[in-house]
């Protein structure tokens, strides 16, 4: 199976393609001029959290023309640089490959499909950051979680599934948009956790940040059984159950658990856009954003996601960026409660 992977050097696109060069010699990635140069170089770097560093010499291209008839192009950008590099694959590669995309959200729901016609969506069940261009850190080896929206192409499916388990953890499921609203559960810790600085200020209120942290997550959780979305439990993620655990239980009860999940907690894909990169794109209206608007459409209300959002559309635009303290987050979520 010939591979092209799109956005090689970023955090997840450098893992896949780090573990897919050491399995298979037709993984060929393509990025932009100064990331391209620095793989051709130096390979991929990839280590497990406090483990020991492995180096992959892989094969990079200029352009996506370079491969003739690719099997599968695997599309690992963000959802605000989707409709551009869609539009770079339908002028430049010939063949009608299988398109993955690999993106958080379901925003990917909506732009592929306009683009392609052999189309599967993959979830990123695991966290992983960049140190450089080339150099990759991960908690753990996957999963992916890969399906369709129809639940057709099980052929295809199955051998994307296949060559990708020899490199890392690969599911298949016939519920791929239950498994995607359950994991933006998940990333609308990422905004707010960005907005605070964490991993480049130290939390000083503990209980204010768990507060927001927690009543995010479980007002998504809300919003998901109000859309009648059923869980999709993977063993990488908490529960419904013990979301609503975090959020509602004294603190005495939750404090130790949280701090020991916390302590696990690394930088996030937003927080890497806007403090690493300082950049002002972000997949905050794909996350976040996409909540609140369902918040509006069901007549819901969630301060905590509503307080955040908005501050973060204040904050990201601005150069350079400044965190918050938790604390005068929270006097925002009070002001919403309050009205």
């Amino acid at each position: 199976m010939k591979v092209i992977i799109i956005g090689a050097g970023g955090a997840i696109g450098s893992c896949l393609s780090g573990w897919l060069s050491e399995v298979s010699q037709d993984i060929y990635l393509f990025d932009k001029p100064s990331v391209s140069e620095v793989l051709k170089e130096k390979g991929i770097t990839y280590y497990k959290q406090n483990e020991a560093k492995q180096n992959v010499k892989v094969k990079v291209i200029d352009s996506l023309s370079e491969v003739e008839n690719p099997d599968l192009i695997a599309i690992v950008v963000k959802n605000y640089s989707l409709d551009g590099v869609s539009g770079l694959i339908k002028e430049t590669v010939k063949g009608n490959p299988v398109i993955l995309g690999l993106q958080n959200g379901v925003e990917n729901q909506r732009i592929l499909p306009k683009y392609f016609d052999r189309v599967v969506y993959g979830i990123i069940e695991f966290n992983a950051w960049l140190d450089e261009i080339g150099i990759v850190g991960y908690q753990n080896r996957g999963p992916f979680v890969i399906g369709t929206l129809d639940n057709g192409m099980q052929a295809e499916l199955k051998a994307i599934a296949e060559l990708f388990n020899k490199g890392v953890e690969t599911i298949i499921t016939d519920r791929i948009t239950d498994a995607a609203y359950c994991k933006m559960v998940i990333n609308l810790t990422n905004s707010f956790t960005t907005l605070v600085g964490m991993g480049y200020r130290d939390i000083t209120n503990l209980h204010a940040f768990k507060e927001i942290l927690t009543n995010s997550m479980y007002e998504g959780v809300k919003i998901l059984k109000k859309m009648g979305v059923k869980e999709y439990k993977a063993h990488t993620m908490p529960t419904w159950a013990k979301i609503k655990a975090s959020a509602t239980l004294p603190n005495f009860i939750t404090d130790g658990m949280f701090k020991k999940n916390l302590a696990k907690m690394v930088l996030s894909s937003m927080a890497q856009d806007i403090i690493q990169r300082k950049s002002g794109e972000s997949e905050l209206e794909s996350l976040i954003g996409e909540f609140v608007s369902l918040g509006d459409r069901y007549g819901m209300d969630i301060p905590y996601n509503r307080a955040v959002y908005k501050l973060c559309k204040e904050k990201f635009n601005r150069h350079p960026f400044v965190p918050m303290t938790e604390e005068e987050v929270l006097a925002e979520v009070r002001k919403l409660q309050n009205k």
